[in-house]
């Protein structure tokens, strides 16, 4: 039987992208910079992905889109609407920064918080964890007891917040009512690093143990 996630660590800044899998469909959550072994493992298991699925608008996110795209025509690009502005433009999505400037155009699918996606059986909900981002997006399953939560949270940390439109504050709001409010088995998938629960890093992620 096929997992329902795969996880992927892909290009030079170690970006985890997720593989969701229904039961007839398929999904990319953040295909990072490089993610030629994604899409051969998706060709030679035979899947076609319905959608990209972004958490937040940075390049070590959004950088393999154009990559699939080609490899997969008909597959629909889902950006957090608060972070769409942001693949256009190089500096907003910090491939200008290092020196390797990259847009990405024609989103097909504007997500915002409140929002429920439906893959199969599954229902991800669209949570606001903005400030590392001015639209980031964690994407909740109750049903499997999974939240991604791209660059908002981490094991042991949260997200930078010295990019243009980021804020510390709002970012640490968003976390504590959005994400620590879930059941604390809940499975943390971050966009980078080894993955945690939401009561671990409500015990001891010292970012927000302080008040």
């Amino acid at each position: 039987m096929a997992k329902p996630i795969e996880t992927f660590v892909v290009g030079p800044f170690e970006t985890n992208c997720y593989l969701l899998r229904g039961r007839d469909d398929c999904w990319l959550v953040d295909p990072g910079l490089g993610p030629g072994r994604v899409i051969r493992h998706l060709q030679q298991a035979g899947l076609r992905p319905s959608r990209i699925l972004l958490t937040h608008g940075h390049v070590d996110h959004m950088g393999g889109v154009p990559a699939v795209r080609n490899a997969f025509e008909d597959i629909r690009l889902c950006c957090p609407a608060g972070d769409c502005r942001m693949l256009g433009d190089p500096m907003a999505n910090l491939s200008g920064v290092f020196g390797a400037a990259m847009t990405v155009d024609a989103v097909d699918e504007r997500i915002g918080p409140g929002q429920v996606l439906r893959l199969g059986e599954i229902e991800w909900l669209a949570l606001d964890t903005s400030g590392h981002t001015p639209g980031g997006l964690s994407y909740y399953a109750a049903r499997t007891g999974l939240v991604l939560t791209g660059d908002a949270l981490f094991a042991g940390g949260i997200g930078r917040t010295d990019f243009p439109g980021a804020s510390t504050e709002r970012l640490l709001q968003n976390i504590r009512q959005q994400l620590l409010t879930l059941p604390d088995s809940t499975r943390v998938l971050p966009g980078h690093g080894p993955e945690s629960t939401i009561g671990a890093e409500r015990a001891a992620n010292p970012f927000l143990l302080a008040p």
